[in-house]
C-alpha cells in the first residue's frame, strides 16, 4: 500500500482499475459495454487484491458511475479496504467550471454512488472550462470538500501538461492524475512528474497502453490514444512487440510495469472493461521480465510531445 499524498491517510493500491470503459464510450474506446459486463467488472475490481477504481462524473455522461453505484449496491455496498476515486467535471453543456459547479458534481457523484464519502477526489479537465478564471472557486471549494470530510484526498486530474505545471505550482494537491503521457511511446509527463515529486504529490499514471495499443497489438487494435493511428505512429509499438516476442513477454506486462517501475508513481490506472482483464492486469504486474528485455527496451524511440494534439475530443 502506498500514501496517496503527505497530507492525508488515504492508502492506495500501486495498480489502479480506470473504469471510463464501463460508461460505454463507443466513439472513445471503439467498443461499447453492457450494463452487465459492467456489474461484473466493478464486482471484479472490488474484491481483487487491488480494490482500487477510478471514475469520473462525465464519463459515458455519467454511466460510469451508475454502473459503479449500482454494482455496489448489488454487492451489498462497498467492501471494506476498498477505495474509490472520481472526479468534479465541469458541467458538460455550458462548460462551466465554478464552485457551484463544482458542489453539484460533487453531489452527484456521492448520490449515484451511493457513498458519502470520497476517498480520492480530482479536479478535472478544467483545460476544457469556459473560462479559466472561474476554475480557481472550483478549486477553493475541491479543498473546501476535504475540510469538510467529503473527500480524503483531492487532486489534479487533466491532460494538458503545460498548464497543469502551472496549477501544480499554485495549489498543494495531494494527488494527481495524467494519462497517455508517461508510456514506453511518450514522456511528455516526465518533467511535471519530477515537479510533483518534489512536492510530495502522488502521482497516478493513467492508460499505460497508450488507449489500448500497447496491451492488445498494433495489428489486433491499430489505435493510439483513442483515435486511428497510421504506421508512423504504430512503428515504435511494432518495435516493443518484437523486443517482447524476443524475450516471450507479453506486450501489456512491459508497458504496465514501465509505469510500475517508475519511483515517482504511487499507482498506475489501467482501464478496464471485462472482468478477466482486472485478473490478467494483476497477471502482467506480477510477470517476470529479464532485464535484458528492459535494456532493449530503453533503446526504442518515444515522442515527449502531446500525444492528444491532433485528437478529436468526443467523450462519448
Amino acid at each position: 500500500m502506498t500514501l496517496a499524498g503527505q497530507t492525508t491517510n488515504v492508502q492506495v493500491p500501486n495498480i489502479c482499475f480506470g473504469t471510463a470503459p464501463l460508461g460505454s464510450m463507443p466513439n472513445t474506446y471503439g467498443y461499447a459495454v453492457s450494463e452487465e459486463q459492467a456489474y461484473q467488472t466493478v464486482e471484479a475490481i472490488l474484491t481483487s487484491d487491488a480494490p482500487f477504481l477510478d471514475t469520473s462524473r462525465n464519463y459515458g455522461d455519467g454511466r460510469s458511475e451508475e454502473r459503479i453505484g449500482a454494482a455496489i449496491k448489488r454487492m451489498g455496498g462497498l467492501p471494506e479496504g476498498a477505495v474509490i476515486s472520481t472526479k468534479l467535471d465541469r458541467d458538460m453543456e455550458t462548460r462551466r467550471f465554478d464552485a457551484d459547479r463544482a458542489r453539484r458534481s460533487l453531489e452527484e457523484s456521492l448520490s449515484v454512488l451511493g457513498i458519502a464519502k470520497i476517498d480520492v477526489l480530482h479536479l478535472h479537465d478544467p483545460e476544457y472550462a469556459r473560462d479559466l478564471d472561474e476554475v480557481s472557486g472550483a478549486l477553493d471549494a475541491l479543498f473546501k470538500m476535504k475540510e469538510e470530510g467529503f473527500a480524503g484526498a483531492v487532486g489534479l486530474a487533466m491532460g494538458r501538461i503545460d498548464l497543469m505545471s502551472d496549477l501544480l505550482n499554485n495549489w498543494d494537491f495531494d494527488t494527481l492524475i495524467s494519462h497517455n503521457r508517461f508510456t514506453l511511446v511518450n514522456r511528455e509527463a516526465d518533467q511535471v512528474f519530477d515537479l510533483a515529486h518534489r512536492k510530495g504529490t502522488a502521482i497516478f499514471n493513467a492508460a499505460p497502453y497508450a488507449g489500448g495499443v500497447l496491451a492488445k497489438g498494433a495489428n489486433e487494435f491499430p489505435r493510439y490514444v483513442y483515435q486511428e493511428a497510421d504506421e508512423a505512429a504504430l512503428a515504435p509499438v511494432r518495435q516493443i512487440e518484437t523486443i517482447c516476442a524476443e524475450y516471450n513477454v507479453p506486450i501489456g506486462a512491459v508497458a504496465l510495469q514501465f509505469s510500475m517501475r517508475d519511483p515517482r508513481i504511487a499507482s498506475t490506472i489501467c482501464g478496464v472493461s471485462k472482468p478477466e482483464r482486472v485478473a490478467q492486469t494483476l497477471d502482467w504486474a506480477n510477470h517476470e521480465i529479464p532485464q535484458a528485455a528492459w535494456q532493449a527496451l530503453a533503446a526504442v524511440p518515444y515522442s515527449s510531445e502531446d500525444p492528444e494534439a491532433s485528437r478529436i475530443y468526443d467523450p462519448g
